[in-house]
């Protein structure tokens, strides 16, 4: 296992199973469509970036099974493909980054397939902050988070206390992790704030308007 991990957390992209709140406008089949191009885009961004950073990149899929997700990490340029497990975001979450770190990786980055704009110069400077700082944070305009990274010793420290119990889905979830890091006195290092792409206003600066049906 190398040093450096960079995990995708990825949803399969069926209609009727991932962006349902994009869907309510756009329809399932078309939300679909556009999961599939941003699942795209972030995998091979980050496959670019894992490259440069001398990191593993890994694919940690919710709604496949066994095979089937071995099959679509390996299609989408993975170096491995795993399950996301059980329970909450939080909890799937903090469960990747502990079996990272447990396998011997000291530093893991975390994101998930949201970000049109997510660039390769994004996950490298992940990286880089993390040579010096145990967390690292890519703040979102909906006042959550793109992107967690953290040492292993930022998260022996604080890795459960920065996942559970977070309001998941609200626009304080950026906030209450910065609470819980500075309670356990880790300074995050920020990078640029991204949008996630979740409703269809979000669609307007990524899809030309024939496309977004």
């Amino acid at each position: 296992m190398a040093a450096r991990q960079v995990v995708v957390m990825a949803r399969w992209p069926a209609a009727g199973r991932c962006k349902r709140r994009l869907a309510i406008t756009t329809g399932a089949a078309a939300a679909a469509r556009v999961q599939q191009r941003l699942t795209a885009h972030t995998l091979a961004t980050a496959r670019l970036a894992a490259d440069q950073a001398q990191a593993e990149l890994l694919l940690a899929v919710d709604g496949l099974g066994p095979r089937a997700m071995a099959r679509w990490g390996r299609a989408l340029g993975a170096d491995a493909a795993v399950l996301q497990g059980r329970g909450s975001l939080g909890r799937r979450m903090q469960g990747q980054l502990q079996r990272r770190f447990q396998r011997g990786a000291q530093q893991v980055v975390l994101i998930g397939t949201d970000l049109p704009g997510l660039e390769v110069a994004d996950l490298t400077a992940a990286f880089d902050h993390l040579q010096q700082s145990p967390l690292v944070l890519g703040p979102a305009a909906d006042g959550g988070y793109w992107l967690i990274g953290l040492t292993r010793s930022g998260f022996e420290r604080a890795g459960a206390a920065l996942m559970a119990g977070m309001p998941w889905g609200s626009q304080s979830v950026l906030q209450a992790t910065l609470e819980a890091a500075a309670a356990r006195t880790l300074k995050p290092a920020l990078l640029r704030q991204q949008h996630d792409l979740d409703r269809h206003p979000d669609l307007a600066p990524w899809i030309p308007s024939r496309h977004r049906r």
